[in-house]
């Protein structure tokens, strides 16, 4: 299936693409799914969105889909069919921190 991707600008800058990719992810589609065909296809990536060991999401970058943020969800649970189906993308985004 062919899935959609949107980076942040520094991860873009990195692995040198674009604002959005297109990837081939077999299903189910999930967060886990997603980040495996994008380390897969752009290996430069591989630690910069989750840990190397641990596959945890790295802290101040977040997950949205359909306007909702998966970031906390379990990484295997199912998205949206939206995504599924290409009519949405999978945001990939960087967290702002401050005081």
């Amino acid at each position: 299936m062919k899935i959609r991707v949107v980076l942040p600008h520094h991860l873009r800058k990195l692995a040198q693409v674009r604002a959005e990719l297109e990837l081939d992810v077999e299903p189910p589609i999930t967060q886990s799914s997603i980040l495996d065909a994008l380390e897969a296809g752009y290996p430069m990536l591989a630690g910069t969105i989750r840990e190397h060991g641990t596959k945890k999401r790295r802290p101040f970058l977040r997950f949205f889909a359909c306007n909702q943020d998966f970031s906390l969800e379990p990484a295997d649970a199912p998205l949206p069919p939206a995504i599924s189906a290409g009519e949405e993308p999978f945001l990939i985004v960087g967290a702002i921190a401050g005081g």
